[in-house]
């Protein structure tokens, strides 16, 4: 299979447009072109997941964490990261990271978190603004279905549970075409009116080729008029961090002792204890201490997070309990999230899960 085929799926669930700014998401070693036959799940790229996968015979990498971070300059072998990705290529494995993009989609890493903790009723935390944008058309009658439908295919349309969602205003269009021009209706020279539909919809900003090609093929006209706009609206399905509801409340001590269990974290650190009942629970797999007030805005009785600093666990204010599980133990199930997405898309393709325990934070 090529590697080019498991790449553009994984972007599809987890866009790189979602990463954030800081982020090295995407393919890091390897060609796009390549022909791959086995792929190794892991949350860390280290020397010895290299050496499983070599063992294992996996020519494919694929991590939460991106192996390389900053820029590389020089591949000297003199710290762990150059080693690794000199190793990747002197043994011709591909490796490949969804980070904060799969942090951002409810399919990811805290919809799986969620799912562990058995949250009902799930959403985004922190919804993101600026991943929209509007399209305004204009086209003949007859041909309005045919338009919408090739931009809904395109993936125009969504608003959160729904799709196929546009609008659509009568109107009159004008326009007159020069001496080289074939219009579709009228004659060239002559100014031409038609009765004509604005349609409006909504699309993420990072399928805007695949719609503006879509509307191009499907229209009629020669040249098609549109517009594109910015909008500011939250994106429902993207964001930062998800809360949910536990299916019955629970004692504050009985909850983290669950987490603890699930986890298999070595301790839990948490803000002191409310002595109230807990139902609607927030999480941010890694570090999430940036969407406390989120958390408490969303009137969440526990965050569970990890990374937490000494100070941070002040800005609890008594408000809701904080609960610091670790940064390796909230990720740890990204590594299912992969082999889910991946066996069921492509279910000849072989995955195999590490088997290394890649957590450098031990507990005495």
């Amino acid at each position: 299979m090529r590697l080019s085929e498991i790449t553009s799926y994984l972007e599809s669930v987890a866009p790189l447009a979602y990463q954030e700014s800081y982020d090295n998401a995407g393919l890091l070693v390897g060609e796009p072109g390549k022909e791959v036959k086995q792929a190794l799940i892991t949350l860390d790229v280290t020397e010895t997941v290299l050496d499983e996968a070599i063992a294992r015979k996996c020519d494919l990498i694929i991590a939460h964490h991106p192996l390389i971070f900053g820029g590389l300059k020089k591949l000297n072998g003199k710290n762990e990261v150059e080693r690794c990705v000199i190793k990747a290529i002197q043994h011709n494995i591909a490796i490949y990271a969804s980070h904060t993009n799969l942090d951002s989609v409810p399919e990811g890493v805290n919809g799986k978190i969620c799912e562990k903790i058995g949250l009902e009723n799930c959403r985004i935390l922190s919804p993101v603004s600026g991943q929209l944008k509007k399209l305004v058309t204009f086209v003949p009658f007859d041909h309005a279905e045919k338009v919408q439908e090739a931009l809904f295919a395109a993936g125009a349309g969504q608003i959160g549970n729904y799709d196929s969602c546009a609008y659509s205003i009568a109107g009159k269009g004008s326009f007159r075409g020069n001496s080289t021009t074939s219009p579709f209706v009228g004659k060239p020279g002559e100014i031409h009116y038609e009765n004509e539909l604005r349609i409006e919809t909504i699309f993420p900003a990072h399928l805007q080729a695949a719609v503006v090609q879509a509307l191009t093929q499907a229209h009629p006209y020669e040249e098609v008029a549109y517009d594109i706009y910015s909008i500011d609206n939250q994106h429902p399905q993207v964001g930062i961090g998800m809360v949910g509801e536990l299916p019955r409340e629970m004692d504050e001590k009985r909850f983290l002792r669950s987490l603890k269990k699930i986890f298999g974290t070595g301790l839990i650190k948490h803000s002191p204890l409310l002595d109230k009942k807990v139902k609607r629970i927030a999480v941010c797999g890694g570090s999430g201490s940036f969407l406390i007030k989120q958390a408490i805005r969303e009137q969440a009785d526990v965050f569970v997070t990890g990374d937490l600093k000494y100070h941070q666990f002040f800005e609890a204010e008594n408000k809701m309990v904080l609960a610091d599980i670790g940064h390796f133990e909230s990720e740890q199930f990204t590594k299912e999230v992969f082999y889910e997405l991946l066996t069921k898309k492509f279910p000849k393709f072989a995955v195999r899960l590490s088997e290394v325990n890649t957590n450098p934070v031990n507990y005495l």
